[in-house]
C-alpha cells in the first residue's frame, strides 16, 4: 500500500487494506457510466473519470428565492440538485465527450483552454442565482407554478417534469427532455420530439442535423417501501449502457445520484454537503476561480438493497442511431428475457397505455398519484399491477451475473 497526496493506491500484486475505503479490493470489473474499469489495474483512469463528474450540492448564501424565500437548499433541495447534476452530465457529453477529464485548477493562474471555456459555461447554467437556466432559484419557482411551495421534498419524477419543462428555455443547448410515463418508453414520441424543427437549426453534411440530443427519464418505483430484490441485476445493467447518465432516487428524503456499481454496491454523488454559494464575479473571471467544490473527492457507496423503490432511470442520447440501438439492446437484455422488466418499449401508444395514460393523468392532477419518495406511500400505481407476493423478498435470479461481460460488451459496442 502507497499513501500519495493523502489519496491511497493499491500495488497491483497487493491484498486488500482497510486504508483504503473508496473501493473494494476486487477482481469484478467496476462499471461507471458505460465504462467499464479493473480495481486492479486501472485505479488511477477510474478515479480521474470519477472525480470529473460534476457534483453539486446544498449551498449558503445565495440570493432569496423569490425575494423573500430561502437563502440556502440545506434540508429540502437534495433530489433537486441530483436533477441538476443529471442535466450537467448530459451536457459534459453534448459538448465535451464521454472522454473529457477535469483537470484541477487550485486558485492557479493559467490559459483557459477552448474545453475550459465550454465547461465553464456548463457550470454557469447551474449557479445559484436567478438568471442561471437550471438554477436552485428556476427550479423552484418553475415548481412553484404548477403548485409545489418553495422548500418541499421532490422526488424522481417531479425533479423530472420541472427540468423538462425549464429546458424549453434553454435556447443554447437545445436538449430535448422527455419524461416516459407508467414504466413505457414509446418511441413515436419521442422521435416526434427530437425531429421537431429546431430553433437554432443550421445545415450541415452531419446525419444528426435534424435530431435534437435527448435526455430521458423513466421513473419507476419497484416495491411498496422496500425494493423488489428481483430487479437487483437490470438495475446494474442501466449502467453499462453507453447511453446511461445513471439513476436519481436514494433513500426516503434522502436522494442521491447514482453513476456506476461494483459487485452489489451503488456508487453515487451525494448533495448532502452544505457549501458556500459560488461568487459570480469570481466565477466570471475563470482564470483564478477554484471549482473544485464542483467535483466530490472521494467515491461514496451503498449496498443495492438500500435503495428506495422509487428512482427515475436517466439516459442520453446524442443522436438518432444512439436512440434506435439503445432500444434493441434494451429489449434484448432488459426486457425480452426478464419475467418483470423494469420498463417497457412500444412504437406508438396502443389503447390500453391510452387509458392507463389518461388514468395517470386524473390522479396526478388530484395530487394522489407521484413518483416520490415518500416513506410508506401507498397511493402509487403503475402499468404492471404486482400481486402482493411479488413485493416479498425473492431469490435473486443472476440472469445477468451468469452473462460475461464481453457478451455485453459485444452488444454494446
Amino acid at each position: 500500500m502507497e499513501i500519495f497526496n493523502g489519496v491511497c493506491r493499491f500495488d497491483t500484486y497487493m491484498k486488500k487494506s482497510n486504508e483504503c475505503s473508496d473501493f473494494p479490493y476486487t477482481h469484478r470489473p467496476l462499471w461507471l457510466l458505460g465504462r467499464k474499469y479493473s480495481l486492479i489495474y486501472q485505479l488511477d483512469e477510474l478515479r480521474s473519470d470519477f472525480r470529473s463528474k460534476i457534483w453539486i450540492t446544498y449551498r449558503k448564501g445565495f440570493s432569496a428565492i423569490g425575494g423573500k424565500g430561502p437563502k440556502s437548499d440545506h434540508g429540502w433541495g437534495c433530489m433537486l440538485r441530483c436533477g441538476q447534476m443529471v442535466v450537467a452530465q448530459a451536457l459534459i457529453l453534448k459538448h465535451l465527450g464521454r472522454d473529457w477529464r477535469w483537470i484541477p485548477r487550485r486558485g492557479e493562474q493559467r490559459k483557459t483552454s477552448e474545453e475550459e471555456l465550454l465547461y465553464f459555461r456548463i457550470l454557469g447554467l447551474f449557479l445559484d442565482k436567478k438568471h442561471s437556466p437550471y438554477s436552485i432559484h428556476q427550479i423552484t419557482q418553475m415548481a412553484t407554478s404548477d403548485g409545489k411551495p418553495v422548500g418541499k421534498w421532490f422526488g424522481p419524477n417531479s425533479i423530472a417534469q420541472t427540468l423538462k419543462q425549464l429546458s424549453v428555455y434553454d435556447r443554447w443547448n437545445n436538449l430535448a427532455v422527455h419524461v416516459a410515463l407508467d414504466n413505457v418508453v414509446i418511441i413515436n414520441d419521442i422521435k416526434q420530439l427530437c425531429k421537431a424543427e429546431q430553433r437554432n437549426y443550421q445545415r450541415s453534411s452531419s446525419t444528426n442535423e435534424n435530431w435534437k440530443s435527448l435526455l430521458l427519464f423513466i421513473p419507476l418505483r419497484l416495491g411498496l417501501t422496500k425494493i423488489n430484490p428481483l430487479y437487483f441485476n437490470s438495475l446494474k445493467v442501466i449502467f453499462k449502457f453507453k447511453q446511461s447518465l445513471g439513476i436519481i432516487g436514494g433513500r426516503p428524503n434522502h436522494a442521491l445520484y447514482f453513476i456506476g456499481f461494483v459487485e452489489n454496491q451503488l456508487l453515487y454523488l451525494d448533495p448532502h454537503t452544505t457549501q458556500k454559494t459560488v461568487d459570480c464575479e469570481e466565477f466570471k473571471s475563470n482564470t483564478v476561480f477554484d471549482d473544485s467544490s464542483y467535483h466530490q473527492p472521494t467515491v461514496a457507496r451503498m449496498d443495492i438493497s438500500k435503495l428506495d423503490p422509487s428512482m427515475a432511470l436517466c439516459f442520453y442520447f446524442h443522436t438518432e442511431y444512439d436512440f434506435d440501438y439503445w432500444c434493441l439492446l434494451a429489449n434484448d437484455v432488459l426486457i425480452s428475457n426478464q419475467k418483470q422488466p423494469l420498463f417497457q418499449i412500444s412504437k406508438e401508444v396502443t389503447k390500453n397505455l391510452a387509458q392507463t395514460a389518461l388514468l395517470s393523468e386524473n390522479m396526478q392532477s388530484s395530487n394522489s398519484f407521484d413518483y416520490d419518495l415518500i416513506p410508506g406511500a401507498p397511493n402509487v400505481l403503475t402499468v404492471n399491477h404486482h400481486s402482493k407476493e411479488l413485493f416479498t423478498t425473492l431469490e435473486d435470479r443472476n440472469v445477468v451475473e451468469n452473462d460475461p461481460d464481453e457478451e455485453f460488451e459485444l452488444l454494446n459496442c
